[in-house]
């Protein structure tokens, strides 16, 4: 018996050779991939060192095919060759775990077959975490970052607290414009952006604010004689922007425009009740300011190939 990180070890009932447990092998004891293992139960999600006996089998399942999969071809003198298993058809939609993965590997130049190798993990089951939205044990989390030269915390995002942007840039990068309409797809209908203004003190300062789009109007609730306050009456610069540290890829978009306090009742209630969310800083910030854009204006930085 052999068996990978992420393989499954099943117990079947000798009387109806049904399952009666299973669970994801998180823990491997000899590089060869023999007993014992660390199992991780599907019924308990308790970790236990088990000694599989007759009643186990190990069933790799990394896309709910069986790798042991073979298949007679042509011309092999009637030798039969491992099929070629191959993902789940569709879009991938990559988690962050898998694309921090992908891109460590593709920066040092790693095979998905070497970087498995180095894990101790099949290749399709490495695939699978690069290409799906998966939630590997720390053990396998442990492995792949042993194999990349890396630590489990990276993998998983431990730099968040980090300022965004420390990643490596990409070999060829491209910067392009944005169209309008690609800039008001971004800023969507609400999120957190940064307003420019001049404070009272009359230096420079940027504030982080949350915001709405409305009717084209970008609109942010804050208290009277805050920083984010000075911006009514005067020409300002909005700024909204996503960095992808995994991939080194980012956009941001810019308005410029006349910020306003809005002072008609029904308006402001109207903005109130469909607000998406409150200010995440919190307090009694009722003073409604919009901007009306005079500028619309985009970049986005991807490879050179796309």
């Amino acid at each position: 018996m052999r068996a990978h990180l992420g393989d499954q070890l099943v117990i079947e009932s000798q009387a109806t050779g049904a399952a009666k447990r299973d669970g994801e092998i998180v823990g491997l004891h000899h590089e060869d991939g023999t007993p014992p293992y660390d199992v991780r139960w599907s019924d308990t999600d308790e970790v236990t060192l088990v000694f599989p006996g007759p009643d186990a089998h190990v069933r790799h399942l990394e896309y709910e095919q069986a790798m042991t999969t073979r298949e007679t071809q042509p011309g092999t003198g009637g030798m039969e060759a491992p099929s070629v298993v191959a993902p789940p058809s569709g879009a991938h939609n990559p988690g962050d775990i898998g694309r921090r993965v992908a891109l460590e590997r593709q920066r040092q130049r790693l095979s998905r077959r070497e970087t498995a190798d180095r894990a101790r993990m099949s290749t399709t089951y490495l695939a699978y975490l690069e290409e799906q939205p998966a939630d590997p044990t720390l053990a396998t989390l442990i492995r792949l970052a042993d194999a990349l030269g890396t630590t489990a915390a990276a993998l998983r995002g431990g730099g968040a607290d980090l300022p965004p942007g420390q990643g490596q840039a990409l070999p060829h990068p491209q910067l392009r414009d944005l169209s309008p309409d690609e800039c008001r797809t971004l800023l969507s209908t609400h999120g957190v952006g940064r307003v420019s203004v001049s404070a009272s003190d009359g230096h420079p300062a940027v504030v982080p604010v949350n915001y709405e789009v409305v009717d084209d109007a970008i609109a942010f609730r804050t208290a009277p004689g805050s920083v984010a306050a000075a911006a009514a009456g005067a020409e300002v610069a909005f700024e909204v922007d996503h960095v992808d540290d995994a991939l080194s890829l980012g956009w941001s978009v810019l308005v410029v425009g006349t910020a306003d306090v809005v002072t008609d009742p029904e308006v402001t209630g109207r903005l109130t009740r469909h607000a998406h969310t409150t200010p995440w800083a919190g307090g009694e910030r009722e003073m409604w300011i919009s901007i009306r854009p005079t500028s619309l204006t985009g970049r986005r930085i991807t490879p050179a190939d796309q």
